[in-house]
Parts: C-alpha cells; sequence; structure tokens
C-alpha cells in the first residue's frame, strides 16, 4: 500500500477467506527516499513522467513484496494473490474520474505471484466516490468489539468507518485532511517530513479565525458518502502564521474535521480507534481526545497492527475480488449497490 501520505510503501501478509476469517501475519513498512517521495509529488502535479514514475513505484514494490516474504520464511508459491492498490495521482468522483499508477501486470511477472488491482475504478464507473476502500476489512476486523464503534484513518486523508450493532450497519466516508496539511507544512517551514512526536503544534496556539476559514469549506456540510483527493485542501489560511502556531492550526483543523465527521453518524461510538501516522503525533491524539466525548485511542490497543492495517485491507480485498464478492456499496462509497471489483493479472507460469 501506497498512500496519500507519500511516506512509503506498507506490505503485510494476511490469511484470510475473503470473508469473516482473518489472521495477520507479517508486516514490513519500507520509507520511499525523499528523492523518489519528490517524483511521486512531480507526477501528482504532472510535472513528472507518469510512466517512469509508475515503473519505480512497481519496482520497488515487487522489492517490498521480496523483502517482507524474506522475513516470513514465506515462499512465492505459497502466496494465492497480491493485492496492489498502486498510488493515486488523481481522484475526481463528480466526473467519474480515478488514477491509480502502477503497473500490476510488471508485478505479477517480478514477483511470480497474481496481482489483483484498479480496486477503485468499477466504484467510480457506476457513480460511487471510490473511497474508502477499507471499511469492509476493518468489520471483519472488529467482530468482537463493543459497539457502536469508530476506526479513524489518518493518512494523508481521514477517514472513518463506523461499525453499529448489526452486522449490517456500516458508514464510511472521508472525514477531511489526515496528516497531509500539517506534513506539507512541516517540510516546507523546517525541511522536516513530518511533526515530529507532534513537538510543533504542540507549541503553538492555535488561530480561531484560520481554522474557521478552513472550516468553511463546502465539504464539510455535504452529507456523506463523501471523498477528497489529497490536495482539496490548501494551508493558504495558515500561510502568515508562526510556524508553530500554523501547526497548531492545522492540527486543530484535522481534528475539528473529525467532530463535524462524527456528526453524520447514525450514533455515537463508545470508542475511537485511530490507524494510520495520525496517531503517532499526540497532540492530535489529544485534541480527537478533548474533542469526540468518547474513548479515543491508537487501533494497538485492541491488537491490531495500525501501520499494516490498510495493507491488509488490500490483501482481503483481493481475495474478496477473486470471488467476486463486494469490494464497496451504498454505505461506504456510495455506489448504487453492492459493487465487486478489482481486475486479475496472472503471474506467468513457472518452469
Amino acid at each position: 500500500m501506497s498512500g496519500t501520505s507519500r511516506d512509503g510503501i506498507d506490505a503485510a501478509l494476511l490469511e484470510t477467506d475473503g470473508q469473516m476469517f482473518v489472521q495477520a501475519g507479517p508486516w514490513e513498512s519500507i520509507a520511499y527516499p525523499d528523492t523518489f517521495r519528490q517524483r511521486l509529488a512531480d507526477a501528482i502535479a504532472g510535472t513528472a513522467d507518469v510512466a517512469d514514475v509508475a515503473r519505480e513505484l512497481t519496482d520497488r514494490h515487487a522489492q517490498a513484496v521480496s523483502t517482507l516474504l524474506a522475513k516470513a520464511g514465506v515462499s512465492a508459491s505459497a502466496v494465492r494473490v497480491i493485492g496492489f492498490h498502486g498510488h493515486t495521482i488523481g481522484h475526481d468522483p463528480a466526473r467519474r474520474y480515478t488514477r491509480q499508477i502502477g503497473d500490476c501486470g510488471r508485478l505479477a511477472r517480478l514477483t511470480g505471484i497474481d496481482v489483483v488491482g484498479d480496486f477503485r475504478q468499477a466504484d467510480v464507473a457506476a457513480g460511487g466516490e471510490g473511497a474508502p476502500f477499507a471499511p469492509y476489512y476493518h468489520r471483519a476486523r472488529a467482530m468482537e468489539l463493543d459497539r457502536p464503534v469508530a476506526v479513524l484513518n489518518l493518512g494523508g486523508v481521514g477517514n472513518v468507518t463506523w461499525l453499529g450493532r448489526q452486522f449490517a450497519d456500516i458508514l464510511a466516508f472521508d472525514t477531511g485532511p489526515g496528516n497531509a496539511l500539517l506534513d506539507d507544512l512541516v517540510a516546507q517551514r523546517t525541511g522536516r517530513g513530518y511533526d515530529h512526536d507532534g513537538a510543533l503544534s504542540a507549541a503553538g496556539r492555535v488561530n480561531d479565525s484560520a481554522l474557521a476559514a478552513m472550516l468553511a469549506h463546502p465539504f464539510f456540510d455535504k452529507r456523506p458518502p463523501k471523498s477528497l483527493d489529497r490536495d482539496d485542501f490548501t494551508g493558504e489560511s495558515v500561510a502568515g502564521l508562526a510556524d508553530a502556531d500554523a501547526a497548531a492550526t492545522l492540527a486543530a483543523f484535522t481534528a475539528e474535521s473529525v467532530v463535524r465527521a462524527r456528526d453524520h453518524l447514525p450514533e455515537a461510538p463508545v470508542q475511537w480507534l485511530v490507524t494510520g501516522g495520525g496517531r503517532h503525533n499526540p497532540t492530535l491524539m489529544r485534541m480527537l481526545a478533548e474533542r469526540l466525548g468518547a474513548p479515543v485511542a491508537p487501533v494497538e490497543r485492541v491488537g491490531w497492527d495500525g501501520d499494516a492495517l490498510e495493507a491488509q485491507a488490500f490483501a482481503y480485498l483481493a481475495l474478496r475480488a477473486l470471488q467476486g464478492l463486494p469490494l464497496s456499496g451504498p454505505t461506504t462509497t456510495g455506489a448504487p449497490r453492492e459493487m465487486p471489483g478489482g481486475k486479475l493479472y496472472t503471474a506467468p507460469p513457472t518452469g
């Protein structure tokens, strides 16, 4: 999985039947070098050769698979399928457009393992938002938890999966910015990749007028299901603030966007479980706890691997795709019906 934060690849092994049986295995996170992070940003901006970036992205994923299998002591022949999300460089469901780069056929050839990719295209073509796509996996993992529960993913973009008391009670949508604005600010102002330990945002004061200006974005009044592209929001409102105040205000913006999302949920969650890089920011986690009126904890509290969860989700979805099972539905992406999806790319025969 290569997410909107552009920080690297998360790879995970999962044993599953694509339905309710899930056994998490080893996982690996491999950071992108700064040079490739910039190449990804340039591809999104349209200033880099997308084909070249896609090829390098694919090769890096093949190496991640090799590294993970070596770590786990598992042969390629023992793996049924790879779920390859690719990297999103454009997402505009209103125009029925979503694009993830990465060469699934090449990945199958390099690894010798069948690959499922193109997860979002069928959903978007049918009129769905094409995101978020992990909710069915969240449901499979959360069967033994007290509910209602909310799984909050704070990657580059934030999204929430709400799981109610009954199996069919599921609602998911993007909440607003996750870490993207804060990461970008820290990179621009300090040269670091992210707000380490939330130190910069903890040192500042929230600027209420800048926060109000950002919360006036029409996205927050739109009812779910709804989705975002990473760059749908900008940090223009904090451009004139001191570094720490700007960081504090952007962290508060992420937290307040989750509060707005809570107001769309059918019932208040008894707990919020946070995954994605945002859970490592103590300032952001404190802001969430102060605002949400329910316990807020990293997903590790219930025994999940927060750094592996998205990668595990696409492994799970890949097996569902092989079985023709739905990957999304009306209450997760706004698709008109439960939607199968994904496309199989077979590895060449060995020998």
